[in-house]
């Protein structure tokens, strides 16, 4: 972690120091990274089928609370947890629907994408995995007693998704008070869908993906308690000018980093300070950042 000069003079006593890097020290890195929430990134996908059910019960095999989804819209208006906006990469719908290139969500039926396996390309063990519906995904989080980090994915595809996830989750019993506090986070790339959302139920907690200008990161913070970018991205000061704003429910703006893999990158990313780390492979960052 870089740090001004004479700060780095004060804190000699406590870390080592190599020119301008200031490594801290074991204690106090443990108590950083113990509270750093870890997330399944579309379920626990480095090992099954993202965002379908095996992925989300994978990542309760593993003992990870928080699994992270995308939500998108059929042709006859069903909900549906797939991240392209096209179904070719993860589905064998060229081979069952060949002559309706390019393929597009928007452009299928319910029963239509029901028919598609979206397991197969994964692995023999998961032919025959669907495409879930929000309505049986959100059921199967439910029943596994986790938490749902949910993006609302190409909103500019899908007039009006908002409003009709948030009718969803309130069908299903996920806007009571006992899952809007702990259990459940909206967020998107799409600043004007996360102000929607917060508008519409400010109790929500919502991200916005991506990295606004640290100047800019003041007007986020009136609909957004959390800034969540790309790891890659990702330095200790911008994760401090995070933290020194709070969000629209009065505390502390938050900071997810995506998507982490690794041992390695997953300690430098918890060395930042981050709150959270969104990861295909949950149990190898829990690892490397708890020990």
């Amino acid at each position: 972690m870089y740090v001004r000069a004479a700060t780095a003079l004060t804190s000699v006593a406590a870390s080592v120091v190599i020119g301008v890097l200031v490594l801290p020290t074991a204690a106090q890195a443990a108590t950083a990274h113990n509270r750093t929430v870890v997330v399944a990134h579309r379920g626990a996908s480095a090992y099954a089928p993202e965002n379908t059910l095996a992925a989300v019960d994978k990542a309760h095999d593993l003992g990870v609370t928080w699994v992270e989804n995308d939500v998108q819209r059929t042709k006859d208006g069903a909900l549906v947890v797939i991240h392209d906006t096209t179904l070719a990469r993860t589905t064998n719908v060229e081979q069952v629907y060949p002559d309706r290139a390019p393929w597009n969500v928007a452009d299928f039926t319910s029963a239509e994408i029901a028919k598609l396996d979206a397991g197969g390309w994964k692995g023999a063990e998961f032919a025959g995995a669907r495409i879930p519906t929000l309505h049986d995904y959100l059921r199967r989080v439910e029943r596994n007693h986790q938490k749902l980090l949910m993006e609302v994915k190409a909103p500019e595809l899908y007039p009006g998704i908002e409003d009709q996830i948030l009718g969803q989750l309130l069908t299903e019993g996920w806007l009571d008070h006992r899952h809007v506090k702990n259990r459940l986070i909206v967020q998107s790339f799409n600043a004007d869908s996360v102000r929607t959302v917060h508008q519409r139920r400010p109790d929500i907690k919502t991200g916005f993906l991506g990295k606004p200008a640290v100047s800019d990161l003041r007007a986020y913070a009136k609909f957004a308690d959390q800034i969540n970018p790309s790891y890659t991205t990702l330095t200790s000061d911008y994760v401090d000018a995070v933290h020194k704003l709070k969000g629209p429910h009065g505390k502390r703006l938050q900071t997810l980093a995506w998507t982490v893999n690794d041992a390695a990158s997953a300690q430098r990313v918890a060395g930042y300070g981050v709150d959270g780390i969104i990861s295909n492979a949950p149990d190898v960052v829990r690892s490397a950042v708890r020990g």
